[in-house]
Order: C-alpha cells, then sequence, then structure tokens
C-alpha cells in the first residue's frame, strides 16, 4: 500500500469514484484501479488416486498453485467525516477490500493512497484468549498508541460501552461468548478517533442497545474528523449507520451512492 499525506492525494492524478465530487472535502482514502491477486497452493494429482498414493510413497507432494482474481480494478475515494458501508455477497471481495487498504494485502496493481494509518477491527481482531479482559483492554489501548494515563482515563467508558459485568472483565477471553468479545473489540478500537476505522462485520453480534451505542459512536468519530467503512451483511445497520455505500460484486464495484439507494438496489437484485 502507497501512503501519502493530504497534499499528495490533493495533488495527484488518482481517478475518483462516481459518487461525488472532492470539492473543499478532504479524500482519506483513494483507490486508485486496485487489484488484488491470491496465490493459493494446493497439493493435486488431477483427481487420481493412483498418482496421489504415488506421491505420498515417494514424499514428493505437488503443488498446485491456483489464482483468485479477488479485487478487480476498483476505484473510489472516500473523504474525511463520511462513514461509508461496504455491501455484497459472500466471496464478493469485501473483506479483501478492507485488508488492501488497511496494507495487510499488497495490490496486484493500482495502488491505495491514506491519510494515516488506516485501523482495521473485525470479528477475528487480535485478543490474547489466555489473558483476561481487563488486560486486552490495557493492551489493546497501548498498541494504539494512547498513553498508560488515557488508558485509566477511558478504561471505565470502555468496559462500561462494551457492558462487560464486572466478573466478567476480570476472566479469560477464551470464556467470553462470540458477542461479548466482539462488543468488548468494538469498544476498545473505537476508544481512540482513528483517521480512517475499518470495521469488518464487528457489530453483527450483540443486542440491539449495543448497536445503537455503536451507531452513536461512529457518528461520533466521523464527527471527529474521521472516516469509517463498515463491512455488514445486516443491511440495516448499514442504512442507520453509513449515508454512503459500495456494492462490491465478484470483486468490482458494481454502485456507489447514498446508502439507501445503493442498498436498494442490492436487494432488487438478489430477490
Amino acid at each position: 500500500m502507497a501512503v501519502a499525506d493530504r497534499a499528495s492525494i490533493r495533488e495527484g492524478t488518482v481517478r475518483t469514484g462516481s459518487y461525488g465530487q472532492e470539492g473543499d472535502r478532504v479524500p482519506t482514502v483513494v483507490v486508485d484501479d486496485l487489484h488484488v491477486v491470491y496465490r493459493v497452493a494446493r497439493g493435486g494429482a488431477g483427481g487420481n488416486a493412483a498418482a496421489s498414493l504415488l506421491q505420498v510413497i515417494q514424499h514428493k507432494p505437488r503443488q498446485v498453485v491456483t489464482e483468485v482474481h479477488a479485487i478487480r480494478g476498483l476505484t473510489f475515494t472516500a473523504y474525511r467525516g463520511e462513514a461509508i458501508g461496504v455491501v455484497g455477497r459472500n466471496g464478493s471481495g469485501k473483506s479483501t477490500l478492507l485488508r488492501a487498504v488497511a496494507g495487510l494485502l499488497p495490490p496486484a496493481s493500482g495502488a491505495v493512497y491514506t491519510e494515516g494509518q488506516p485501523s482495521l477491527l473485525g470479528v477475528n481482531a487480535a485478543l490474547m484468549d489466555t489473558l483476561s479482559g481487563e488486560r486486552n483492554v490495557v493492551l489493546g489501548c497501548l498498541a494504539m498508541g494512547m498513553s498508560p494515563g488515557e488508558v485509566t482515563a477511558r478504561y471505565d467508558e470502555i468496559v462500561a460501552f462494551a457492558d462487560i459485568p464486572d466478573e466478567a472483565i476480570q476472566r479469560q477471553m477464551n470464556t467470553y461468548s462470540s458477542g461479548m468479545a466482539a462488543k468488548l473489540r468494538f469498544a476498545i478500537a473505537s476508544a481512540k478517533t482513528h483517521d480512517v476505522l475499518l470495521v469488518d462485520e464487528a457489530l453483527a453480534t450483540g443486542d440491539a442497545a449495543f448497536r445503537r451505542r455503536s451507531d452513536q459512536r461512529i457518528k461520533e468519530l466521523r464527527e471527529a474528523a474521521g472516516t469509517v467503512f463498515l463491512v455488514s451483511h445486516n443491511l440495516e445497520i448499514i442504512r442507520a449507520t453509513c449515508q454512503r455505500a459500495l456494492w462490491v460484486d465478484e470483486g468490482t464495484l458494481r454502485m456507489d451512492g447514498p446508502a439507501d439507494e445503493v442498498i436498494d438496489a442490492y436487494e432488487r437484485a438478489y430477490k
């Protein structure tokens, strides 16, 4: 991933997406003709049982490399203060896109330019299962660059936001339900203002009260001049939280526009 400062983004010769023009808005993420290709190695013998047995006997497993073109020429610009939902069917490339914006997957071609370092929050975001929820709050906040004083000042707020009972916050994370763990991940990640926050299905679990708190927190992050990307199969969460949406289909950008319009079109396509 290429990381550019604000001047580089403004002056670069990148193509913007179809939704909106730059005007006085400040770009935070520019995705320019992005292609992401996975290379998956598999042992294989063409389905021939005798050949497979021979490979085992000879201790020479044959590797078959398959290329998966997960993102195919995506181009769009995200601006400071936006909350952008990303919708699409399973395997369409939504999570791959977020990982590429976060700098975790290199482009096969094209480029991603960001202002600041994007932070990716997903259902598998790293928490240490053998440590308590309390220790994870502290370590997670420190890892985001908060000072020990800031962690102490925000600790009670983070735990209250996640709605983790006092006795549970002292237990190891491997005793938590998936919903409790997801709520704590989001509470930790959203305790700090991010230039770009990428949320991948982390709000899919949790009760209605938690989702309302999450919606409000995302609005606060936007108002603090951040940009939020939200991947979710719960389209009502996208409608309630985001004013813009990207519809990703088989690695391509099928539609970019106001969230309600994009979701309506997406729902019509798969009725």
